[in-house]
């Protein structure tokens, strides 16, 4: 058993919100379906809300990084008989993700994440290629929909696109603010993103399939033919089978790649370093509470 969480006020600068839902924690852990033998690493575990069903999960085997300080003895007196549970003091953002694996199997990544480093830490965790087995985040569902969004959809953009190249992406369910503590002000969602071994197809280029994504959505309300008329011409898309007319939100992940090859044949690599994720143009607002956390 571990001992009772003791007391901490959220702090708004970390952009805290603590999960207080028995519920919601039990169906999280479910989806996640850790096993004893998993390398599991959460980030940011607060108070410990997840971290203790984990650690039964996994047979007490479990790595954390916390940024706050001031949690940290409180995580070490919890979690005190739990010989295997580690925690990393640091910023989740600066962590080498291959080095922490090592030699060992890939990292099963989970959090509650604050939500103003959303997006570049799935950025930073995606360049980490295959020393991540999978993610399981708790995000803003407005991120969380449009990291699912499908071709077609009203929340597709360059975010979706992106992350589906190199993940599969499964929105799993809201979470209501009243599961929090302090209170955020919008709802929240878990999703499950797993890397992909195999892609339907692969970008000769992925710094100009980056650049031919961000174009295309320059202007939303524009077609093909007018966001990308300085990469390729309405009759080269047609030669590829893809309609210069359509909007870039209909399109699949595979035709933007496509037609990224077939600009990268034309002209040649980019040279241009692999862009992130967290440059894709998408906004988060601040998870933001009723109750204001420490400034």
């Amino acid at each position: 058993m571990a001992s009772r969480p003791t007391a901490h006020r959220a702090r708004k600068r970390f952009g805290q919100n603590f999960l207080r839902d028995p519920g919601i924690i039990s169906r999280i852990v479910r989806s996640i379906g850790a096993r004893p033998g998993d390398r599991v690493v959460e980030i940011g575990p607060g108070q410990g809300a997840l971290t203790e069903p984990l650690l039964d999960s996994t047979e007490g085997r479990l790595e954390v990084i916390e940024l706050d300080r001031d949690l940290i003895p409180g995580l070490r007196v919890q979690f005190f008989r739990h010989e295997n549970f580690v925690i990393h003091e640091g910023d989740a953002l600066k962590m080498d993700y291959v080095a922490l694996r090592g030699e060992g199997q890939p990292l099963r990544v989970v959090g509650n994440l604050p939500y103003n480093i959303s997006t570049p830490l799935i950025s930073h965790l995606l360049r980490a290629g295959d020393a991540v087995q999978d993610m399981h985040f708790m995000l803003q569902k407005e991120v969380v929909d449009r990291l699912a969004a499908p071709p077609g959809g009203g929340e597709r953009g360059r975010l979706s696109v992106l992350a589906q190249y190199f993940c599969d992406v499964e929105a799993l369910f809201v979470v209501p603010p009243e599961a929090f503590v302090p209170r955020p002000k919008v709802d929240s969602a878990i999703v499950r993103m797993t890397p992909r071994a195999l892609r339907g197809l692969e970008a000769t280029d992925e710094a100009l399939l980056f650049d031919v994504v961000r174009e295309a959505f320059g202007q939303r309300r524009k077609t093909l033919r007018n966001n990308l008329k300085g990469r390729i011409s309405g009759d080269a898309l047609e030669a590829l089978g893809i309609d210069p007319g359509r909007r870039p939100q209909t399109l699949t992940v595979d035709e933007f790649v496509t037609i990224a090859n077939a600009v990268a044949e034309m002209r040649g690599p980019s040279g241009i370093e692999i862009g992130d994720i967290e440059a894709s143009g998408i906004e988060t607002r601040d998870r933001g509470t009723d109750e204001e956390g420490e400034a």
